[in-house]
């Protein structure tokens, strides 16, 4: 049962969020130059060659005066949407609080500054049991005798099964929590009642709770996150809550049914602001679709060319209908878009309920390639129903027609509050572990192994026989574009070559064809200002063994 008796005047609050654990390492990379934080030489077999030893980290580029090192670690990382909106919360009701990212959680490789009787734990990147087992655990092993609060999708989907399984959680913040969050931790402070704080489910003993009434926030009249005078280069931004379409594959309309945007007034004024304050050149605005309604994206598109900065969103293809709407946004100074293309197959976009068809996919494809606005598109396999030959529009689409960046994942059955489990009878969706969903399932399309054989085939073919497609995965632990001062289109042959460069332990078992092919590849970076920063000459045509 949740301590109502007064405690210090104001509570501080540990404030836990940020990512889940789920797509920080990538097996495919296992074997390859870009293995061990891209420390693994070439030819290990051969020391004594120039090339042996060579490393990815030993590539530089020439900014015209000095060498510069061509992949730079990123330093530090964009504070997440949710990171953001509760410190915002919790500046606004002038809290003291500290926030740390859940990275460190998940590698276990930091401890909190102080002692906290109140801990929040974002749940809005976590979308499993042991997940959230293993967040709890922490908190337990270092905060004992706090309360601790959850809130965030899953907390809100999930919060009968997580208070009856953890007794260590008190309560739960449900759907919005501008409201809820101060006037909870006020109720708190003075050791009042909380019947009358919204949006609450209250723990009153091993397996029960009572809730409090519900509502949500007006997005429009409410305050947008404000950050003091705080110098903030990148700004996460959230338009909208809830979504307007109902794909099975996403939870996000069920964790906030009732859909609520911000008008193109507020945004630009936002920006604005932002711009002004905090001298941000960007914004990251990250909701799931930022380009509806139709009628505030075109009224955005006569605001936004007037702010001074440029930004970035999720699109839907079907908005990209020709290379005019491309022009529009590149006035209005977004710099890049992500597309969820998910398949080129009707039948899997059909199965998803995606509500866009493959030739919404191709036109928005051939109206952003080579124009102003970059772009990245994500690619699926292995979607419940979806059978080989359905997948093999998609290889062949990003085979021998993709441009530009791209990312194929294995369709992932961790998350618990999918739709689509609702036709898993139908869909013959199996799961031989649900505390490791993906280590081993099948449905009536193909199993978890085919699928992760067909992911390996599109990405090695497209590596060795596309040269405008190139994979999005081990370029965000680093700086880009990567040569800053070339055109985006010749930096994406750079990423190119560096990663037919990377992948060659795996591409040429032999050592001398391998060493070999990487005085190709570096004969192909020469042109670009780049080369190989290591102790001894080398020949690029015939280096000797």
């Amino acid at each position: 049962m949740v301590d109502l008796s007064p405690g210090p005047s104001q509570k501080s609050v540990l404030v836990l969020s940020g990512e889940g654990p789920y797509f920080k390492n990538s097996t495919y990379y296992d074997g390859t130059m870009f293995d061990a934080h891209a420390s693994r030489p070439l030819a290990p077999e051969h020391p004594g060659h120039p090339l042996g030893t060579l490393r990815l980290t030993d590539l530089v580029y020439s900014d015209g005066a000095r060498w510069q090192p061509l992949l730079r670690p990123k330093r530090g990382s964009v504070p997440h949407l949710t990171s953001c909106t509760l410190e915002s919360i919790l500046l606004a009701a002038d809290r003291c609080f500290e926030l740390m990212d859940l990275e460190h959680v998940w590698a276990a490789d930091g401890e909190p500054a102080g002692r906290h009787p109140v801990v929040f734990l974002s749940t809005t990147f976590i979308c499993d049991k042991g997940t959230l087992r293993r967040a709890l655990t922490w908190i337990r092993e270092r905060c004992e005798g706090s309360l601790v609060v959850l809130g965030g999708q899953y907390s809100n989907l999930k919060y009968d099964s997580i208070l009856r399984a953890h007794p260590e959680v008190d309560i739960v913040v449900r759907g919005d929590g501008e409201q809820a969050i101060p006037l909870l931790l006020d109720a708190l402070d003075r050791g009042e009642g909380l019947d009358e704080v919204p949006n609450l489910v209250i723990r009153t003993g091993p397996e029960r709770y009572r809730l409090t009434g519900f509502g949500y926030i007006d997005l429009e009249a409410h305050p947008s996150p404000g950050f003091g005078s705080d110098h903030r280069p990148v700004v996460p931004y959230e338009s909208m809550r809830g979504c307007p379409f109902s794909c099975k594959f996403c939870s996000f309309p069920f964790a906030s049914p009732e859909w609520r945007y911000k008008s193109a007034e507020k945004i630009a004024a936002d920006w604005a602001r932002y711009r002004k304050v905090n001298g941000a050149r960007h914004i990251r605005a990250m909701d799931s679709t930022f380009t509806v309604p139709p009628t505030r994206m075109r009224r955005l598109m006569e605001l936004l060319p007037s702010v001074d900065v440029t930004w970035e969103a999720y699109t839907r293809a079907n908005v990209i209908t020709g290379r005019e709407s491309v022009e529009r946004l590149a006035e209005a100074h977004c710099s890049t878009l992500s597309i969820g293309f998910e398949s080129m197959s009707p039948k899997s976009l059909d199965l998803m309920h995606k509500q866009v068809r493959a030739e919404h996919n191709r036109r928005a494809h051939e109206a952003l390639s080579g124009g102003p606005v970059k772009y990245r598109s994500s690619f699926m396999v292995g979607y419940p129903g979806e059978a080989p030959e359905d997948y093999e529009l998609t290889h062949q689409f990003l085979r021998g027609e993709y441009t530009g960046h791209f990312m194929l994942s294995v369709f992932s059955m961790t998350d618990e509050t999918m739709p689509v489990w609702q036709d898993a009878e139908r869909l013959g969706i199996e799961v031989e572990d649900f505390e490791d969903p993906d280590a081993a399932w099948t449905h009536i399309g193909m199993d978890h192994v085919t699928a992760k054989r067909l992911r390996k085939r599109t990405l090695d073919e497209v590596r060795r026989h596309n040269d405008d497609a190139v994979l999005l995965l081990w370029q965000s632990d680093y700086h880009t574009p990567l040569v800053p001062h070339l055109p985006a289109r010749t930096n994406l042959w750079a990423e190119k070559l560096v990663e037919r460069l990377g992948m060659l332990p795996v591409d040429v078992p032999d050592a001398r064809r391998r060493v070999q092919a990487a005085a190709d590849l570096l004969g192909s970076l020469e042109p670009l200002g780049v080369r190989a920063d290591i102790p001894a000459p080398i020949s690029l045509q015939e280096p000797a063994l």
